[in-house]
């Protein structure tokens, strides 16, 4: 964790202080922030990843929960705090992840399933019927896939023994990752606040976007009971206070899933501003106001957040499967670098990608396309290009699939990009930074703090209880560590743009008979 030498402040910060949980894909943490936004202290526990059968990914909730406490305790300790003074506590979750327990008891029925599992497949093809994938995009704004959480829920009644029954009698209380640690934090069986966020309802499939609220006809559809269905609240509220534990006694205050968290960590409050994180794969989200937008464009419409009694406001969402880990396949799979840092080094070292462009679509293309009978391509080689050449398409790649994302966003929301504020490890590549500049035609803006999520979730709850007084004062906490602005002629960029669109196209029909997926 390399960025908390330059970001920690000294540990005997004049309080007061707010405190994020982030539930994370393979860890939880606990950061302490400072009025001014900054990190106080951070404390982080990974969990174990279970892959019972291929395409199968699930995660004990009850040992989530214990490394909860443990890193809440660990950050407070590590800042030199008490509960005093900490004014309220925040939440931020894996999205998607759908675990049941049994309320009486607090026991797991099953162990929660991931939301990069795919068991629910078939069963998303079947409630499809006729209609296939956009039967409920209307009233929830995703396409039915097995990365949503409705389907999940589906999944555990019709397959562990006796499940439904219990569910119908009220027993069963389902929730995503957020639900699960504040009914824990607030009580659990003792009292415990079954609540979740419109950010995470509106990833489950069964949210009406425009009512903020269950949708029976859906809830019908997918035969699943309401009795396990926790109360939809804003992202920005007090939900209850904390029992037991070192935070005994503290409002906890806020939820909103990660790529949401992020979105409001980067103070992306106006319409048209945008936020993309660069992983493993990309995250990009868009304010649209506080009307849903419908995407024709492969996009997905989603919750950005809701604070208090304020009006929601939407976001469209795009991912991109390959973005980081092309870099680690030239480093692993075809040795041509030895660290990930060394691709800006050798990209550098040439003026331009030589006429060659890289297509990652290793698994099939990603928003705006959804092809799956894609795969990747590498097109425009000549005895002229080198290595260096590839890396630099490689970076490029990253580039143009972004500026994909953000055409498709303009077209659906008819709103320009304003800025595009970046976090996640791919930022340290200054390279790539200017790439998307060009690329996008807009700046491009990194911030001191790159822990966006948790300082999101940290804001919401701050705001809740009053220890930011709005927005305004958030934006003014929001430091700007670097910037890049465009630099690249516009009928080269058109030019260029053209050429990865047709490498796009050659990457499409590789598969031609869809093997079948058991």
């Amino acid at each position: 964790m390399r960025f908390l030498e330059h970001t920690v402040t000294d540990a005997h910060t004049a309080g007061p202080f707010i405190a994020a949980i982030d539930q994370g894909t393979t860890s939880s943490r606990c950061i302490v922030f400072d009025k001014d936004g900054r990190i106080v202290s951070v404390d982080q526990r990974e969990h174990e990843q279970i892959f019972p059968k291929p395409g199968w990914v699930e995660h004990d909730a009850k040992e989530i929960w214990a490394n909860v406490e443990s890193v809440v305790a660990g950050a407070v300790a590590k800042a030199g705090i008490t509960s005093a003074d900490v004014k309220a506590i925040g939440i931020t979750n894996q999205r998607e992840t759908t675990l049941l327990w049994d309320k009486n008891t607090g026991e797991p029925v099953h162990n929660a399933i991931v939301w990069q599992d795919t068991r629910t497949d078939a069963l998303c093809k079947e409630l499809g019927r006729n209609v296939g994938q956009d039967r409920f995009r209307r009233e929830t704004g995703l396409p039915l896939a097995s990365y949503f959480a409705g389907p999940k829920v589906r999944w555990l009644l019709d397959n562990v023994e006796g499940l439904r029954e219990r569910a119908e009698a009220g027993d069963i209380l389902f929730g995503t990752m957020d639900s699960w640690v504040i009914w824990n934090l607030t009580g659990g069986t003792e009292g415990g606040v079954h609540v979740t966020d419109v950010t995470n309802a509106s990833r489950t499939l069964l949210m009406n976007l425009h009512e903020m609220a269950w949708d029976e006809r859906i809830l019908n559809s997918m035969g699943i009971p309401a009795a396990v269905l926790p109360e939809i609240r804003s992202s920005a509220e007090v939900y209850g206070n904390a029992k037991g534990g070192v935070l005994d006694g503290v409002p906890v205050a806020s939820a909103l899933g990660d790529q949401q968290a992020a979105l409001f960590g980067q103070t992306c409050f106006d319409k048209g501003e945008a936020k993309s994180t660069y992983g493993t794969g990309t995250f990009m989200l868009m304010n649209t106001g506080d009307q849903p937008v419908n995407s024709y464009n492969g996009l997905l419409t989603t919750v950005g957040y809701q604070i208090g009694e304020q009006k929601p406001v939407y976001a469209l969402e795009g991912s991109i499967a390959v973005t980081g880990s092309l870099v680690q396949w030239m480093r692993d799979q075809m040795g041509l670098i030895q660290s990930a840092a060394e691709i800006e080094t050798l990209a550098s070292s040439v003026e331009d990608n030589g006429g060659a462009y890289f297509v990652p679509a290793f698994s099939g293309l990603f928003a705006p396309y959804w092809r799956s009978d894609a795969r990747g391509v590498i097109a425009g080689l000549t005895r002229y290009v080198t290595k260096a050449h590839i890396a630099r398409a490689v970076l490029e790649a990253t580039a143009w699939q972004t500026r994909e994302i953000t055409d498709a966003m303009t077209k659906d929301s008819g709103v320009d990009l304003a800025a595009l504020k970046v976090d996640g490890g791919m930022t340290s590549n200054n390279l790539l930074m200017q790439t998307i500049s060009d690329f996008t035609d807009a700046p491009v803006v990194r911030p001191m703090v790159a822990e966006t999520t948790c300082l999101g979730a940290a804001y919401a709850a701050g705001l809740a209880v009053g220890f930011w007084p709005d927005t305004d004062a958030l934006r003014a906490n929001w430091r700007r560590a670097a910037e890049w602005t465009p630099r690249m002629p516009a009928a080269q960029r058109d030019r260029e743009y053209k050429n990865w669109l047709k490498a796009v196209e050659r990457t499409m029909g590789w598969i031609e008979d869809e093997p079948s997926e058991d």
